[in-house]
């Protein structure tokens, strides 16, 4: 599933299309481009110039020129961008803008849970995860009393973490996905930051969060990387969840 690294990565795909006028865009799959009726993202962005590309968390905001609307993307869970290849002959393509100098930008998605929308709001979104401060990130994440990963995967809290990149970062961290968010000292909520934005901007440089030194050891019978103990497997915040009983004590 894109988390925040596959969407940075997808961010800067967009850059590739800046500066360019739309001619047309197909936004035929109403599934994908819901709310909006067949043809309206194509009235609200033909004739306009891409010329900023944003991400908070994993979606994605598109500026256009003048007062245009902005373009609201997210790659659901096995989405991309993809600008100026051939179109999937699969029709994989939930949506697609055409440019007046012959390139083409689509989101690829052979799953079908991706979304297009004009001006998105992302007001339920909490401050990005690779982009939050410290003081901020004591705040939102030490405390009440859910399990730490639970809390980590909260996108109200924090946005960005999906269940791979949690794992890997809490392992970074040394910290058990069963304790409690309100339980981290002050030194602990600090070095679990650092450790979530090094994972953030290694996954990145490296293609995606898959990339990551603790997926290996999450399927069963793997040992950790670091210290060779068995990864238990167990479901924290309703999503599986692999971690190292020596290194993340509870």
């Amino acid at each position: 599933m894109p988390e925040l690294p596959e969407a940075e990565r997808a961010r800067q795909q967009i850059e590739k299309a800046l500066g360019r006028r739309i001619v047309s865009t197909d936004d035929a799959d109403g599934y994908v481009c819901r709310p909006h009726g067949r043809g309206e993202i194509d009235d609200a962005l033909r004739g306009r110039t891409l010329v900023r590309a944003h991400r908070l968390g994993k979606f994605l905001r598109v500026e256009t020129d003048g007062d245009g609307p902005d373009l609201g993307l997210h790659l659901g869970m096995a989405g991309s961008i993809v600008v100026d290849g051939a179109p999937a002959p699969n029709s994989w393509d939930r949506f697609s803008i055409a440019f007046e100098d012959g390139g083409r930008l689509a989101l690829r998605d052979k799953r079908r849970l991706s979304r297009a929308v004009i001006d998105p709001d992302h007001s339920h979104i909490g401050p990005d995860a690779g982009e939050i401060g410290r003081d901020a990130f004591r705040e939102r994440v030490g405390r009440g009393t859910a399990p730490l990963k639970a809390r980590l995967l909260d996108q109200g809290v924090l946005a960005g973490i999906g269940n791979l990149l949690a794992d890997e970062v809490l392992w970074r961290a040394r910290l058990s996905p069963n304790r409690l968010a309100q339980s981290l000292t002050e030194e602990e909520l600090d070095r679990l930051r650092r450790e979530l934005r090094a994972a953030i901007r290694a996954a990145i440089r490296k293609g995606g969060v898959h990339t990551g030194d603790f997926m290996p050891a999450r399927k069963r019978g793997r040992g950790c990387p670091r210290c060779g103990t068995d990864v238990r497997r167990a479901t924290v915040g309703g999503r599986t969840t692999f971690w190292c009983p020596a290194c993340q004590p509870e």
